[in-house]
């Protein structure tokens, strides 16, 4: 009985795949500038800067929300039926609009215009922020809702444990962890998108 030779082709093609899939990732995170821009493009920055300067919002953390969001794709809607570039369900759009006083109507159509998603997105995440005190979980608040952090600090306080340890989303730990080291990404990459 013969062995198979360990660099047998069936061998490798899978090796070879998963090689190539990390060297991709890791360009996409430390490789040079102009291909990292790829992964982490940038547009409407007169927009975001307006907007989040309005809600006093550091607009890198506002395109890296918009970046995990939407990747900057306005017309974008969730399985949810979350819309646009920040990726607001209607219902909750609406009802921030109606809180801030905006006079232009907001709906799943409006929400595809980046201007009308900035206007309101900015303003929820700030809404959020100021409640919650912590970006962190304001971030959590954006993604998984105010009930379930509202749950989560709860339990947080009770048991004497982080936040972050109480969450029982993972989607919501990755999301949080991932929009805020894209904000750094953000600022490097794009150093005077802003000023």
């Amino acid at each position: 009985m013969s062995r198979e030779h360990p660099l047998a082709p069936h061998r490798l093609v899978p090796f070879a795949i998963v090689i190539a899939l990390a060297a991709v990732a890791l360009l996409a995170v430390r490789g040079p500038g102009w291909y990292q821009r790829i992964y982490h493009p940038l547009a409407e920055e007169a927009a975001i800067a307006e907007n989040a300067r309005a809600q006093g919002l550091d607009p890198y953390l506002v395109a890296a929300v918009i970046n995990v969001e939407s990747g900057f794709r306005p017309d974008a809607v969730s399985e949810a039926g979350a819309v646009g570039l920040m990726q607001l369900l209607p219902a909750t759009a609406a009802e921030v609009a109606r809180d801030a006083g905006l006079v232009e109507r907001v709906n799943a159509d409006t929400l595809k215009r980046p201007g009308t998603s900035l206007r309101v997105g900015t303003r929820y995440l700030s809404g959020l922020i100021d409640q919650y005190g912590k970006t962190d979980v304001a971030l959590a608040a954006y993604n998984a809702g105010s009930v379930a952090v509202d749950r989560w600090l709860a339990t947080a306080k009770r048991d004497g444990r982080p936040f972050r340890d109480v969450m029982d989303f993972p989607a919501t730990r990755h999301y949080v962890d991932e929009v805020l080291a894209q904000r750094e990404v953000y600022a490097g990459l794009y150093p005077d998108a802003f000023k």
